[in-house]
């Protein structure tokens, strides 16, 4: 996942390979309450890992539930058997509504059943998001459910600590043009309550987001519990009614979450298209039908009961006027995809999305303005005719991880212009992985990548600054001294001679090495403490003036210039390896400062060292470096050069990426 301020999107060509979804968080969050209300312990299978789910699994933990990760990946819920351990909690909920709202209802009834006191509260956005139709249900039951700040609004409390009669024997009315959770929460909730006598409840107005509904009858039906439904505006849960677990229970994949790589199938080049596995034809969740509207934009789909494979078919896309009613999450992506159709498209009926993570109607429609589209916008629709002339923007997302995702597509405008997503990390709500998913299944021409060149002496500190300019950007890191200091390593294991040239090219070329989290590994093996050594240094030194291995590390040095960017440190990388380098720093300092600095490090790590040895060292490497034939250290022509003497790392790092902001489209930002 990118924990980064932004992540830039280079213009991007083409798609194709296989991807693997996360678990739907709708059913995911459906079952993991499910299975704690039950009889029995429950195996949950391919559980999404999210924010949403680690709230719903922290509540739950503080509400008595005994949950435990088995051997085979599934995670065993102990169920309460309606039961309730615990009887006062105050449970943090973030920004899940599919936390909040089921909760709310469960713990409101087993507050007034057990006598116990629950409050629940969220970030400051769930603050915003209205409860009010749920809380009114809940009142009229007998629940004593109050409102700590706004009325209608969390944050909540639920019970007064001691037992509270329900009122059971008439029909439960609320309201389903809000939002469909409200139901969801009631019809997971009253089969608690509905041990002597069947509970009904009675929709007023339209109920919205029909879809949803159908998982949760199909998931209570799973838990044992049949729900009885009178078309869509009467459900009635039977007298008698009680969870029991279903032993062990799959979580398929997320159909909204596969919206993103239809989408993709449809709009990008691909000799092989797009596979989504997890979910398919046989999905139970209604954003499946996200489908049925795709193709009629023009996307050639397949499918199976768990696989789905798309391709580009009708280009550009065709514009459709489209009742999104029964895809209220995936249909967020038609937006993104009417940017690239052949006239105006409309999206209606879709109300329930100004009360989502965001107003995602204001927001899809801010943003796509930004990029050059014609948007007009309702109380429940969206109208959006495409960019005449695409402009590069950067996509403020809300903190909503739909926005991050849908808006990724726009990197493949025929303009060529690259995407920046501000807050990236907002996609770990359902999807932490989808930005690197997402680049594993993309490409384009390699002169689109961004590359970052750190060159400089030894010492001055050049590895330390490429990897936290590399880690703010989300980029690739290269340390491209790592590599010489690795075949030295690889060599001094394999009892090769540093002047066998041909031996140690042999072992360049076939070199395992990997950089993850700050360390470098060989073989899997981590060398990231011995690589640092000075006597390693003075190896590598002399490994480096073999032309035969510099040749054999060429081609590895060019591998890591993967989407979305790369930086890379050394010696030659801007004036050799990288020569198109939009950005080519030459960092420097004192021979003496750099001395002074190795010289501290040493020590710190506790390993004996002389200053005076240390600096003589320097001097030597500077000269061989400088004067070797073939690729001497020295600044290439366009660098910009960066004298850290007397700045600390903080002052550098910031010196470069204003310096790389600069060369960006974003520079305006």
């Amino acid at each position: 996942m990118y924990s980064i301020p932004f992540l830039d999107i280079p213009p991007l060509a083409t798609a194709g390979g296989t991807v693997r979804l996360p678990g739907s968080k709708s059913i995911s969050n459906r079952v993991l309450l499910l299975a704690a209300l039950s009889e029995g312990h429950t195996d949950v299978a391919d559980l999404l890992d999210s924010d949403d789910t680690q709230v719903m699994l922290a509540a739950l933990r503080q509400l008595g539930c005994q949950i435990e990760p088995q051997p085979d990946g599934a995670l065993r819920v102990h169920g309460l058997g309606g039961l309730l351990p615990v009887r006062q909690a105050r449970l943090l909920l973030g920004n899940a509504g599919t936390a909040m709202r089921p909760l709310t209802a469960a713990l409101a009834l087993l507050a007034s059943t057990h006598g116990a006191e629950f409050e629940l509260s969220g970030v400051p956005r769930m603050h915003e998001r209205p409860i009010g139709d749920l809380v009114d249900a809940l009142r009229q039951l007998g629940c004593a459910v109050g409102c700590l700040g706004q009325e209608g609004y969390p944050p909540l409390k639920l019970g007064t600590g001691t037992p509270l009669a329900l009122h059971l024997d008439q029909p439960i009315p609320v309201r389903g043009d809000v939002s469909s959770q409200f139901l969801t929460a009631l019809l997971l909730a009253l089969p608690l309550v509905a041990q002597k006598q069947a509970i009904v409840i009675d929709v007023v107005g339209e109920l919205i987001s029909r879809p949803y509904i159908e998982i949760t009858l199909n998931l209570l039906s799973r838990f044992g519990v049949q729900v009885q439904r009178d078309g869509w505006q009467r459900f009635t849960i039977p007298a008698g009614s009680r969870y029991r677990s279903p032993g062990r229970i799959p979580v398929e994949g997320d159909a909204s979450s596969a919206s993103y790589f239809i989408a993709l199938g449809a709009i990008a080049q691909s000799t092989q298209g797009i596979a989504i596995e997890g979910v398919g034809l046989a999905s139970i969740q209604g954003d499946i039908r996200f489908i049925e509207a795709a193709s009629r934009m023009g996307a050639e789909i397949t499918g199976e009961a768990n696989r789905l494979h798309i391709r580009r078919g009708t280009w550009p896309l065709k514009a459709i006027d489209l009742d999104c009613n029964h895809i209220p999450d995936a249909a967020m992506t038609l937006a993104v995809m009417a940017l690239y159709a052949d006239g105006t498209t409309t999206l209606r009926n879709i109300a329930s999305w100004r009360v989502k993570e965001t107003d995602r109607i204001a927001a899809m429609a801010n943003e796509c303005r930004k990029l050059g589209a014609t948007v007009e916008e309702g109380a429940d629709f969206i109208r959006i005719t495409p960019p005449t002339a695409w402009k590069a923007a950067s996509i403020h997302t809300y903190d909503d991880h739909r926005v991050a995702m849908c808006f990724s597509l726009a990197a493949f405008n025929p303009a060529g212009l690259p995407v920046r997503i501000e807050d990236p990390k907002c996609v770990a709500k359902t999807f932490p992985d989808y930005f690197e998913t997402l680049f594993e299944v993309c490409t384009t021409p390699v002169q689109d990548i961004p590359v970052i060149c750190i060159d400089g002496p030894t010492a001055s500190g050049k590895g330390t600054l490429a990897s936290e300019v590399a880690q703010r950007l989300g980029y690739h890191l290269l340390d491209s001294g790592a590599l010489y200091r690795a075949t030295a390593l690889a060599a001094q294991d394999a009892g090769v001679s540093l002047d066998d040239e041909p031996a140690l090219a042999c072992l360049a070329a076939q070199l395992p090495l990997a950089f993850r989290d700050h360390k470098v590994f060989l073989g899997g093996r981590d060398i990231t403490d011995p690589l640092r050594l000075e006597s390693t240094g003075g190896m590598a030194s002399r490994v480096s003036q073999h032309l035969a291995v510099r040749s054999a590390l060429h081609a590895l040095q060019l591998s890591f210039r993967r989407l979305p960017g790369l930086v890379a440190d050394g010696r030659d990388m801007g004036t050799v390896i990288f020569p198109d380098a939009a950005l080519k720093v030459f960092l420097t300092a004192t021979a003496g400062q750099r001395a002074e600095r190795r010289h501290k490090q040493l020590i710190s790590k506790g390993i004996a060292a002389n200053i005076d040895s240390l600096l003589a060292d320097l001097q030597a490497r500077d000269l061989r470096d400088s004067s070797r034939t073939h690729a001497p250290l020295k600044p290439a022509e366009d660098a910009l050069k960066l004298d850290n003497s007397e700045l600390g790392i903080e002052q550098s790092v910031q010196v470069v990426l204003n310096w790389w902001q600069g060369t960006t489209a974003f520079s305006g930002n």
